[in-house]
């Protein structure tokens, strides 16, 4: 090579207007991944996790901040919070709501024509806080049947500050709300983030009654098509998920159809256990053991047990 000639390589600016020459098709020819829509169409993810947290302070007081509020001014506080969450989330809506009409969600049959995103995240967001008393009480709910079915909790407040199953649950009900009025992304956001920060995966589509208590939390995964009724509790490391999908003409999964199981009322699975399947129904008051592998029915006041296994004992001195 003759001394002063350079290759790209050691030409750190030109390497990198290559890369850039390479990259810029890849989001041309992507509709959904454009730049246009990266820079101003998608919900900015940050964003709705600020109005998650905001949300969450409100039905969880103390969980996230530690401002202290005296009772005469906790009006003025819940109305500057509730306002600062609808300024936040209200335009991330807006971006949100096209994607009804991206992807598998424009080839449903039936689905809904387009409607202006702007008048529509108005009537999201005016729904969603008509319904957030709801979630509040329903949270309480899963706070009182936490202090009950754990020995180990003193008082509401423990739970309430505390517990990281309790906070999987709340955030799963301000993002179910979401889910239910028909929002995209918004709350697979809320729930990933949820998942992040307490080990818990639940899908904001998955259908949960009143009094969820997940004990110890960790590794609880909880698909969308998932239906849970009151009372249920469940043990670290349960999974209530899917068997293998069916798959259409073109090799793609069938959405839309139930995947995942049914829990009846009352029901206690313990820690590892898996139940699959869309036609799984496990009935009220039964109690599933630990490490259970389950894809069938089970009816009411079942207990569902692991064949123990053998075990084989002897002191550390090897007599």
């Amino acid at each position: 090579m003759e001394k002063g000639s350079h290759t790209s390589k050691d030409d750190p600016g030109r390497f990198l207007c290559e890369t850039v020459s390479r990259l810029l098709p890849m989001y041309r020819d992507d509709a959904e991944d454009s730049p246009e829509n990266i820079l101003s169409s998608y919900p900015s993810s940050s964003r709705i996790i600020d109005g998650l947290e905001i949300l969450i302070d409100l039905v969880l007081p103390g969980r996230l901040s530690s401002d202290s509020i005296a009772m005469e001014d906790f009006e003025v506080f819940l109305m500057r919070r509730l306002s600062h969450a609808w300024r936040i989330l209200r335009p991330e809506l807006e971006r949100a709501v096209p994607f009804r009409w991206h992807g598998e969600a424009a080839r449903v049959e039936g689905a809904p024509e387009p409607t202006d995103p702007g008048r529509a995240s108005h009537d999201i967001i005016h729904a969603f806080m008509n319904r957030f008393p709801h979630i509040r009480e329903m949270i309480i709910g899963d706070i009182i049947a936490a202090y009950n079915g754990d020995p180990a909790a003193l008082n509401y407040a423990e739970v309430q500050l505390a517990y990281p199953g309790l906070l999987a649950v709340a955030s799963y009900r301000i993002a179910h709300e979401l889910y239910a009025l028909d929002v995209p992304i918004v709350p697979r956001v809320m729930s990933e983030w949820t998942h992040s920060h307490t080990g818990v995966d639940i899908h904001p589509g998955a259908r949960i009654g009143r009094g969820l208590f997940i004990d110890h939390a960790t590794g609880v995964v909880i698909g969308e098509t998932t239906e849970i009724g009151d009372n249920v509790k469940l043990y670290q490391g349960v999974t209530l998920g899917a068997r293998s999908f069916p798959l259409d003409a073109n090799g793609h999964p069938i959405k839309h159809i139930k995947r995942h199981p049914t829990v009846e009322d009352d029901v206690v699975i313990y820690a590892g256990a898996t139940i699959l399947g869309g036609e799984t129904v496990i009935g009220e008051r039964t109690t599933i053991g630990a490490n259970v592998f389950l894809h069938e029915s089970v009816p009411p006041d079942s207990l569902v047990t692991n064949q123990h296994p053998e075990l084989k004992i002897k002191a550390a001195n090897g007599s």
